[in-house]
């Protein structure tokens, strides 16, 4: 069974502002929350389904080249990609929900089809919600 890690968080600005922030912006804003991926756009236009994202994690000695593709794009709902860092796959999704005019409560889901259950998750947890923090840092003070 693959492992699946999932955190929420409120975020105290309106659904469109959070979507924006980061789904429409996620190729500008993603290295900002989590300084240890660098994100470049392989596909023209604005990012939508089939968006390809070239990708470069560095937590690792030895920084490890991928992509991101998105697979779910539904303005102020929900945001999916697949994943590759090397021939590891792990699945993203990020719901956004309003709870009142400017308070979003933030969802992201992290699937790694690779894992199993027995495996340590506790490093995972803490990397996801500390750019959780991060983010939503940035999104208060700059929306």
């Amino acid at each position: 069974m693959p492992v699946q890690l999932q955190v929420s968080q409120v975020i105290d600005r309106s659904v469109e502002k959070v979507f924006h922030f980061y789904a429409e912006e996620h190729v500008r804003n993603h290295p900002r929350w989590d300084s240890d991926i660098q994100l470049k756009h392989m596909t023209d236009g604005p990012i939508g389904i089939g968006t390809l994202i070239h990708r470069i994690n560095s937590r690792s000695v030895t920084p490890v080249e991928g992509t991101m593709e998105v697979v779910e794009f539904e303005p102020n709902r929900a945001f999916g990609m697949i994943i590759h860092d090397g021939p590891v796959e792990m699945r993203g999704r990020t719901t956004f929900e309003a709870v009142n005019d400017n308070q979003t409560i933030l969802t992201t889901m992290i699937e790694f089809p690779g894992m199993d259950d027995s495996m340590d998750k506790s490093f995972l947890i803490s990397r996801l919600e500390r750019s959780g923090q991060i983010r939503k840092q940035l999104i208060e003070l700059e929306t």
